[in-house]
């Protein structure tokens, strides 16, 4: 049941698939997926379509159960290792990013996708219009990688990818694209990106003639993976999030719970991580 309270009044009469989605249950691609399965109800009745609007006193039931209060906004920093998929359910079994932190966070959903092989930077979010505010291209926010790639990168061609490219049909943004040093038969790169297109790196580096053997995001925007372990989590201060969000974020309150919750999550000392 969502109650109709002063806070949430500014949501009344939104899109159902976006209220599914500030509850953090899912994306509102998700949530348009679930209604078109006949798997939400409003008010007892099967819904068909997600062209509807809901109240804070509309009863919006999942599967038969009532949508979760929305929860304040929350953000954390995650480092990925490679080998896990970042999806809540692998067809093929393979372990997954939310499997590895079940116990550590409440439902979460992911701000974008990491492959399997790559690692490092992937934000985490318990409110699913957050995440797809900050996935969108619209967003503008640059996600940099530290690339290494078998071959001799040519400076003059990584310049020219300031101005895009397009490659197979599709067409690339600007691209930030720098040599770092080479090691042997390899090089490293550093490349930064606006769009996130599938296997965007990937696809730039063969490209240019480059076989990429290992892939680290170390930013999404101005949030950095800085010294995170490799498995750690670190949850952004709702202060930052506000400020970086340009938007207001409430503080949820700090009791014992939430102490004991911390406690229960604390990580090991962060280090510096090897690229």
């Amino acid at each position: 049941m969502v109650k109709e309270t002063p806070k949430e009044s500014a949501f009344e009469g939104e899109r159902i698939a976006k209220a599914i989605a500030r509850a953090g249950l899912c994306s509102r691609r998700d949530a348009e997926r679930l209604i078109g399965e006949g798997r939400v109800k409003l008010n007892g009745k099967v819904l068909r379509s997600p062209a509807v609007n809901v109240k804070p006193s509309d009863d919006v039931r999942i599967d038969g159960q009532p949508l979760p209060q929305k929860e304040e906004s929350r953000l954390w920093r995650y480092h990925k290792p490679a080998g896990l998929v970042t999806s809540h359910k692998d067809p093929e079994g393979r372990r997954t990013v939310f499997d590895a932190l079940r116990e550590q966070l409440p439902r979460v959903i992911s701000i974008g996708r990491l492959d399997i092989n790559t690692e490092g930077l992937l934000l985490l979010t318990n409110d699913g219009e957050l995440a797809r505010l900050l996935e969108l291209p619209a967003t503008g926010w640059v996600r940099r990688y530290r690339v290494r790639a078998y071959g001799k990168p040519d400076p003059a061609a990584l310049a020219k990818l300031a101005a895009g490219l397009t490659i197979e049909g599709i067409h690339y943004g600007p691209i930030e694209a720098t040599l770092d040093k080479a090691q042997g038969d390899n090089a490293w790169l550093n490349i930064a990106i606006r769009e996130g297109k599938n296997r965007e790196v990937k696809k730039i580096c063969e490209h240019l003639g480059l076989t990429v053997n290992r892939l680290i995001r170390i930013a999404f925007g101005p949030f950095q993976l800085g010294d995170l372990e490799r498995g750690g989590i670190s949850e952004v201060p709702a202060k930052v999030l506000a400020e970086q969000l340009g938007r207001k974020v409430t503080v949820p309150e700090r009791g014992p719970k939430h102490r004991r919750d911390k406690a229960e999550q604390r990580q090991k000392p962060e280090r510096k991580t090897r690229a």
